[in-house]
C-alpha cells in the first residue's frame, strides 16, 4: 500500500515515485529536480491509479512540449471502430495524450476500451458526457448529477479532466459587460452558461469545487481547468471575459494544490501572433506557473480546411513562449468531425510545432534528431532520412513518386544537387554534367 494518494502529495513528502522516475529518465532530468517541480505544481504527471497501461509523461516547466489528440463520437458520426483507428494513429505518431470528447449516447464502453489499450494519458470533459450518461435534459441535471459523472470517469481510469470551474457569476458578468463577436465557443462552457442562466444557480463545478477535488484526489486525476471563455476569433482575444476567467483559474489552481490535486490550466483558441507571447507570460504569472495547455492558438480566422497550419503557427509561438501542452487541430476544424487522415495531418502539424518550440527553449537533446537528419542528408542516406522523419512513410512516398536516375540525388536537382556537388569536390573528385563517367 503506497503512503500517498497523489503524485503531488508524494512529491511534497519528498518521495520520488516510480512514475516520477520514468518521467525523469524520458526527460534527461534528475529525479529529485523533477520531484521538486511536481511538489510546487510546475509539473504535472497525469496518471490515474486505475490506468494500468499508461506510460507516464510529465507536463510542465523544463520538459518536452507534449501534444494531445482529440477524438470521440457525435450524434452525426458515431462509428466507434473509426474512432479506434484514430487512436491507433495517435499512438503510432507518439501523441502523449488522447482526449475522448464523445458526446452521444452511452460512451463508457469505448472509454474503458481506450483506457485499457492506451499507454498515452487519457482525458475527458465530463460535462460533454453528462446528458448521455444521465439520460436527462440539461435543465433537469442537478449539481450532484454533474459530480456523479466526474466520479464515474475517474473510477474508469481517466488521467485528466477538463473542468470548466472558472466560468462563475463574476466571470459571466465580465463576459456580458464586454460584448464579443463570437460569444462563447467552448462546448462545455456554453452548456454550463446555459445551465446557469436557466436555473439561476452558480456554476456547480465552482460551487462544489471542494467536492470535485476530493473525487479527483481519490484517483489521482489531474484537473485541467477549462477556459470556457476562450476567444473564438482573433478579435475576441485578451478581452475582459478571457482575463476575468483566468483570474478565477489562478485562485482555483491554488485551491487544488492545497488538496494535493495536480493542475493544468487551459488557454486561448484564437489569437493574433503578436498577442501570444504576452498571454503565455500572463497565464504563468496569474496561475502561479502551473502547466499551460493551449488549443492552437489559431492565428487567423480565414483558413478553414487548413486550420492545422494556423494552429501549428500559433502553437509553436505559444510553446516557445512558455506553453507546455498543445492540443492538436485538424484540417476539419470548424467544418466536420475529422476522419483518420485529418487526425494524421493534425498530429503531424502539432508535433512539428512542439518540436520546433523545444529546440527554441533549449530542451535537453531536442536538437539531437535534427543533427542526425543533417548528417543523413550530408551522406545522402535516404533510408536514414526516412527513418528519422516525423512521417517517414510520406517522405518515402514523395521521393519514390518521381525517382531520380541517380539515387544519390532527388528529382528536384538531379546531378546538380548542391550536397552531391560539394561532397564530390571535397573528396577530390571532378564534377561533370555533360558527359557520363
Amino acid at each position: 500500500m503506497r503512503s500517498y494518494q497523489t503524485q503531488m502529495e508524494a512529491a511534497k513528502k519528498g518521495i520520488v515515485t516510480p512514475e516520477m522516475q520514468i518521467v525523469a529518465e524520458k526527460e534527461y532530468m534528475d529525479p529529485e529536480t523533477l520531484r521538486a517541480k511536481v511538489a510546487i505544481g510546475e509539473v504535472a504527471i497525469p496518471c490515474n491509479i486505475n490506468h494500468k497501461s499508461i506510460s507516464p509523461e510529465g507536463i510542465g516547466s523544463g520538459l518536452r512540449t507534449k501534444i494531445n489528440v482529440n477524438l470521440g463520437i457525435s450524434g452525426d458520426a458515431n462509428n466507434y471502430d473509426l474512432e479506434m483507428q484514430k487512436v491507433d494513429m495517435a499512438l503510432k505518431f507518439g501523441a502523449e495524450a488522447i482526449m475522448d470528447l464523445s458526446n452521444y449516447g452511452k460512451t463508457n464502453h469505448f472509454r474503458q476500451a481506450l483506457i485499457e489499450k492506451s499507454p498515452a494519458m487519457i482525458g475527458t470533459v465530463p460535462m460533454y458526457d453528462a446528458i448521455g450518461y444521465l439520460d436527462k435534459d440539461l435543465l433537469e441535471i442537478t449539481a450532484q448529477d454533474f459530480l456523479r459523472v466526474v466520479e464515474a470517469h475517474a473510477q474508469e481510469g481517466v488521467d485528466f479532466m477538463t473542468i470548466h470551474a472558472g466560468i462563475n457569476r463574476r466571470a459571466v458578468e465580465a463576459f456580458r459587460r464586454d460584448p464579443r463577436k463570437m460569444n462563447i465557443v467552448s462546448r462545455g462552457g456554453s452548456l454550463l452558461f446555459a445551465w446557469m442562466m436557466m436555473t439561476g444557480n452558480e456554476n456547480p463545478f465552482y460551487e462544489y469545487y471542494d467536492d470535485v477535488l476530493e473525487i479527483l484526489r481519490k484517483y489521482d486525476v489531474t484537473i485541467s481547468l477549462g477556459d470556457a471563455l476562450r476567444p473564438g476569433c482573433i478579435d475576441d482575444a485578451t478581452d475582459a471575459g478571457q482575463i476575468s476567467e483566468l483570474i478565477e483559474l489562478g485562485a482555483l489552481t491554488e485551491r487544488a494544490w492545497a488538496k494535493d490535486v495536480q493542475v493544468m490550466v487551459e488557454g486561448p483558441g484564437h489569437m493574433a501572433m503578436n498577442e501570444i507571447a504576452a498571454n503565455m507570460k500572463l497565464q504563468k504569472r496569474i496561475c502561479h506557473n502551473a502547466p499551460f495547455y493551449v488549443l492552437g492558438p489559431l492565428v487567423t480566422d480565414i483558413a478553414p480546411g487548413y486550420d492545422h497550419i494556423t494552429s501549428a503557427i500559433g502553437g509553436a509561438i505559444a510553446a516557445a513562449s512558455g506553453a507546455d501542452f498543445l492540443c492538436y487541430v485538424t484540417p476539419a476544424e470548424h467544418l466536420r468531425l475529422p476522419d483518420v487522415n485529418d487526425v494524421k495531418e493534425g498530429i503531424v502539424a502539432s508535433r512539428i510545432a512542439a518540436h520546433a518550440a523545444d529546440i527554441a527553449k533549449g530542451i535537453p537533446h531536442a536538437r539531437d534528431i535534427d543533427n542526425a537528419m543533417a548528417e543523413a542528408r550530408h551522406q545522402v542516406d535516404w533510408d536514414e532520412m526516412f527513418k528519422l522523419a516525423i512521417d517517414g512513410d510520406k517522405a518515402r512516398a514523395y521521393f519514390e513518386s518521381t525517382p531520380p536516375s541517380d539515387r544519390h540525388t532527388c528529382s528536384m536537382c538531379g546531378k546538380m544537387c548542391a550536397v552531391r556537388t560539394t561532397n564530390m569536390i571535397l573528396e577530390g573528385k571532378q564534377v561533370e554534367f555533360c558527359t557520363e563517367k
